[in-house]
């Protein structure tokens, strides 16, 4: 009996050992998903780079790439359903600066902290691009870059409207005075757009809601008692503008501003071809013109000038300009956080920092990068670009946020498309943000 016992644990023994020996040599699988479309192939060629780099580093291992071809909200709940299972969870993925808060509470994100005290590239980044990856108890994203919203506006169309170029408006009169000049002298021509609508999703927050409530006197959240603000007069002026803008033929047709795809059709066709005299957009614009780029225009820099949005009034900070950007996550059902870790800072390592926002034109986050030949040398605006990070504003680091954003393009295509008054949608705003929120996180407008 003691014989048999004996082999039957040494043979227990000899299959626990293989198991383990077998699960250590097992191909670990990191999953990385982002946001892809013929326009948009800035992180589908950084990831594709870094996967050799990262196999070749670490032999056993297998980077599988999973590219979502969506829009930026399409791509948002897609990734947002895959984390209901650890079999369909990214382990990194594409994760925009606004949805930190909201994902990290809901539990899709793995905290970094351990993870970046270990990194030393770590103290390359600014604290401003540290602060776009934090959730209300850590750091749970490493930013790629950082953007602002500038007006981009055609020289030879301003200059056939009699607007002295450089041009830079210092109210929002100054802007519909040379709407109205383009619009009598190059008939057909769009002479100023502005995003609208669910279509374009937060493109329309950051592109026309948020740099229009920044310029007037009224807040429209209490970062110091973390409370939304309702019956704000800046609202209403905000939506009155917005509706003359569109009232008055200056923008794009309703129709197409309903159109999720009308940012390509206005950075494809009608900047190139001399169709629309500004828009107010992101400092990004020029990485689809330049060379090698989705809307390669090999006159952009020649044909285009960057002003500074104003205040309403010109008072106050005078400009605004309003920060996004773009981060890369780990995912909290992840069942390798180091490897998903290592994977991140490879990607966000210096040269390929550089390679990504040279390519992109981004605001590099990195210091080294910042200073770099290459970077101060690619981008012809870079100067330009670089005076709206001083009147810069970052959409609040709140849970809510996103749901209130959708609110502000609701109530853009109640005052466009419905024909509402601006008072109107503004109090219909006021009652969605009380309904999500609740009364107690909100205050009066000041």
């Amino acid at each position: 009996m003691a014989v048999v016992v004996s082999l039957l644990i040494a043979g227990t023994l000899i299959a626990t050992t293989g198991c383990t020996s077998n699960a250590s040599n097992e191909t670990k699988t990191l999953k990385i998903a982002y946001e892809s479309t013929d326009a948009f192939t800035a992180m589908n060629d950084l990831f594709t780079k870094v996967k050799p780099e990262f196999e070749k580093a670490h032999p056993g291992v297998t980077v599988k790439l999973e590219p979502i071809k969506a829009n930026d909200d399409g791509y948002k709940t897609k990734v947002q359903l895959s984390q209901r299972s650890a079999d369909t969870a990214p382990d990194v993925f594409y994760e925009d600066s606004y949805n930190i808060q909201a994902d990290a509470s809901a539990g899709y994100l793995l905290k970094l902290d351990k993870y970046l005290a270990e990194w030393k590239d770590w103290s390359q980044f600014s604290d401003a691009a540290k602060a776009a990856g934090a959730g209300a108890d850590g750091t749970y994203a490493v930013p790629l870059g950082v953007d602002t919203r500038v007006i981009w506006y055609s020289k030879p169309l301003l200059k056939k409207a009699g607007v002295s170029e450089p041009w830079q408006p210092t109210s929002w009169q100054d802007v519909l005075d040379m709407a109205a000049k383009v619009k009598a002298t190059s008939p057909g021509v769009i002479p100023f757009n502005m995003y609208i609508g669910q279509g374009m999703g937060e493109g329309a927050a950051t592109s026309t809601i948020l740099p229009l409530l920044y310029g007037t006197s009224d807040k429209f959240y209490d970062s110091k008692s973390g409370k939304w603000v309702i019956g704000s007069q800046g609202m209403v002026d905000t939506l009155t503008f917005i509706q003359k803008l569109y009232k008055d033929g200056y923008a794009t047709t309703p129709e197409a501003a309903l159109d999720p795809n009308v940012w390509q059709v206005i950075l494809g066709k009608d900047f190139p071809q001399g169709k629309i005299a500004g828009t107010v957009e992101g400092s990004y614009l020029p990485s689809f013109w330049q060379k090698g780029g989705t809307y390669a225009w090999p006159d952009y820099d020649k044909d285009l000038g960057v002003a500074l949005w104003p205040t309403q009034d010109g008072g106050g900070a005078k400009f605004v300009s309003v920060s996004g950007g773009w981060t890369l996550a780990v995912g909290a059902k992840t069942k390798n956080p180091q490897l998903a870790f290592d994977f991140l800072a490879m990607a966000l390592n210096k040269t390929n920092s550089l390679s990504y926002v040279v390519q992109n034109s981004q605001i590099a986050v990195r210091a080294d990068v910042a200073s770099d030949p290459t970077y101060l040398a690619a981008n012809p605006f870079v100067e330009a670009i670089s005076k709206s990070v001083q009147y810069t504003h970052f959409r609040p680091s709140n849970v809510d946020y996103p749901k209130v954003s959708i609110e502000f393009q609701k109530a853009t295509e109640a005052v466009v498309l419905k024909g509402e008054t601006p008072q109107a949608a503004a109090d219909a705003y006021d009652k969605a943000v009380i309904a999500l929120v609740g009364k107690d996180k909100t205050t009066t407008g000041q």
